[in-house]
């Protein structure tokens, strides 16, 4: 391995650029019933009492109750969005370590020691080195913790303001650093100028 200040990075044989897959992504939220969603965000609204003010009148009421959902529905949007980059970032690292598998040249530097079967953070690292949280605007740590805590794109009528506000922000970090720090330090990472791939927004297909 070779040690640049506190990184320790795989020594990749040759001097070429290695073609990873592509990135597939949903970058925007894919939500077939928006009208379904508001019904929940007013249900939700309703249930945690978030309008409790006797000194309100019905109309501000209605407007404070618009805001709320609104404000609610915005926030899921964001949660399935990151969600969505989560499950594709784990799809690629899979196609990922297919393509590693596959490749002579790159078959040896997965060994266990640098990759534990148990987590793939390296490749998460990758991301980060190659500005792909900069340019998609997305937490890319907290999207793969959202995706390894809900297999399955989470549905907002499970959801409460306080999970909106307070614990998913904390329960994604927490998952992801739990499913990274299976990894058998020293963790190496991957280096950026030894390989390219490109990031595709499915939503625009």
């Amino acid at each position: 391995m070779e040690i640049f200040g506190d990184r320790r990075f795989v020594e990749v044989p040759g001097s070429k650029t290695h073609e990873l897959p592509p990135l597939l992504v949903h970058a925007s939220p894919h939500v077939k019933r928006l009208d379904r969603v508001m019904d929940m965000a007013n249900g939700i609204v309703d249930s945690e009492d978030m309008l409790a003010d006797p000194l309100a009148g019905e109309e501000e009421v209605q407007r404070r109750r618009m805001d709320l959902a609104l404000n609610l529905v915005d926030q899921y949007f964001a949660l399935v969005t990151q969600w969505q980059w989560g499950d594709s970032i784990l799809e690629w690292i899979r196609q990922c370590e297919m393509t590693f598998d596959s490749r002579a040249d790159l078959r040896n530097i997965m060994r266990n020691d640098v990759w534990p079967h148990a987590g793939r953070s390296s490749f998460v690292q990758l991301l980060s080195d190659k500005a792909v949280e900069r340019n998609a605007g997305v937490p890319l740590e907290r999207a793969v913790g959202l995706r390894l805590a809900f297999r399955q794109r989470p549905p907002m009528s499970i959801f409460s303001d306080q999970f909106f506000f307070y614990l998913q922000p904390k329960m994604a970090t927490t998952a992801y650093e739990t499913w990274s720090h299976l990894s058998t330090p020293p963790i190496a990472s991957l280096p950026p100028e030894r390989f390219s791939f490109q990031v595709v927004d499915m939503s625009i297909q």
